[in-house]
């Protein structure tokens, strides 16, 4: 229990079960893994999907137990590693088609060259490719192999067939493969295969058509060529939710101060450094969107005048003045369109919900989403957020729970707010 001046009075905060790792609960997934050196990379990949908690069944040909052996799969997914069409020792029903009609979806990686011509053509003459045959679930297939077989017009050509007959190919990267050579053929990184993954099976598509701004991290304000002023965020906040629009199904554009984070699988991402370079990226696209979500920590004022060499210590005090920067949600809640839904984040430390409720209604907002920096587990640098949404329908607080737990009641608030807006 604690006690906070914006709940007036005593607040109960409980700690929700995190289901930011949970996203393929209840879901199927097959996964195919072929005679590729980067093989033993698979067993990563499917402790990865295990870890959210998906049903991961994996078929392994016999070229790919050259490299790593069915036990290793069955310790990790808890499922028989299929790898003989006519075994007889699972049950009765015809195992490859069974297993196909239950998959939520369907992924090979590696895939080699030759497992890649088979299903382009409709030849199936093992536990795979007679799996994937019997599919219609979503299909993703990632090619790894040497960079001249990659690029043979041979494969290049069953690219485009495997396109045409709707799957989805994870381009390989660009490195030094095992073979010695460096090009295009390299295995993608795990975690970005699972991104693929999230953003086909994770939500029902019900931003599908929508395209949404988001805006996160910290601006920064230069001094002079080696100091700047700027913030704490680490723009985790607005990272989780430009990846849970796009798991939606939204076209997204993130527009990012500067972050370690990586970016989210299929979001486009519009890189800033100050106040200034914001307010040019994000009113430069504003009209096009439906829906813009400012979680971005702007700097509010900047150095009046930037220092062309580096300002040098003496014993003298330093004064710098400063100035305001455009305020870049007033000017889209002055500009927004009749049907465009806009929200924005009050981050405060007394006060919280009068201050946000004051700011919702001064910028023209939709919905705030207001936290208390002094609150534990909520601000900046955490994994988790202690969040108020506020909005005409009332004040809803949220419990402690993972930053992209919180996207996802943030964007159900806003669909709800968008859905009613359409029906008047």
């Amino acid at each position: 229990m604690r006690t906070d001046s914006f709940c007036g009075g005593l607040c109960e905060v409980k700690l929700q079960k995190a289901e930011g790792d949970r996203m393929l609960q209840g879901k199927t997934i097959i996964l195919g893994v072929t005679g590729s050196i980067a093989a033993y990379k698979a067993a990563n990949l499917a402790s990865l999907l295990k870890k959210q908690h998906a049903d991961v069944h994996v078929i392994l040909t016999k070229n790919a137990m050259q490299f790593i052996g069915p036990v290793t799969f069955e310790t990790l997914t808890g499922n028989k590693c299929l790898t003989d069409t006519f075994d007889r020792s699972h049950p009765f029903e015809v195992e490859h088609v069974e297993l196909a009609k239950r998959a939520d979806l369907a992924l090979v990686a590696p895939a080699t060259a030759n497992v890649m011509a088979k299903l382009a053509h409709g030849l199936a003459d093992d536990m795979l490719t007679t799996t994937m045959l019997a599919c219609d679930c979503p299909r993703l297939i990632a090619p790894a192999m040497n960079t001249r077989m990659y690029e043979n017009p041979a494969t290049r050509d069953n690219e485009l067939i495997l396109k045409k007959y709707g799957w989805k190919v994870i381009q390989p990267a660009v490195g030094h493969l095992a073979c010695g050579d460096t090009g295009k053929g390299k295995f993608p990184e795990e975690s970005l295969i699972v991104g693929h993954v999230l953003n086909e099976i994770a939500f029902a598509k019900d931003m599908a058509g929508l395209r949404v701004l988001v805006t996160a991290g910290p601006t920064i304000e230069p001094i002079d060529p080696v100091r700047f002023l700027s913030n704490h965020s680490s723009g985790k906040m607005g990272y989780a939710i430009a990846h849970v629009c796009r798991m939606r199904g939204a076209e997204v554009t993130l527009v990012s101060g500067r972050t370690s984070l990586d970016a989210p699988v299929g979001v486009t991402v519009v890189p800033v450094d100050s106040a200034q370079e914001m307010f040019e990226a994000v009113t430069g696209r504003a009209g096009q969107q439906d829906m813009i979500i400012k979680a971005a920590a702007v700097a509010d004022y900047r150095p009046a005048v930037v220092a062309d060499e580096k300002v040098k210590k003496s014993d003298d005090e330093l004064n710098i003045e400063l100035e305001r920067t455009q305020d870049i949600l007033a000017w889209l809640g002055a500009h927004k369109g009749e049907r465009q839904i806009l929200c924005g984040f009050a981050m405060e430390t007394e006060h919280m919900v009068e201050h946000a409720q004051e700011k919702l209604e001064r910028k023209n907002l939709d919905l705030i989403a207001a936290n208390n920096v002094k609150v534990a587990g909520a601000g900046f640098g955490t994994d988790t957020n202690v969040v108020t949404l506020i909005g005409a329908q009332g004040v809803q607080e949220l419990a402690l729970m993972s930053k992209e737990d919180v996207a996802v009641k943030l964007t159900d608030e806003l669909l709800k707010i968008r859905a009613e807006r359409i029906s008047k």
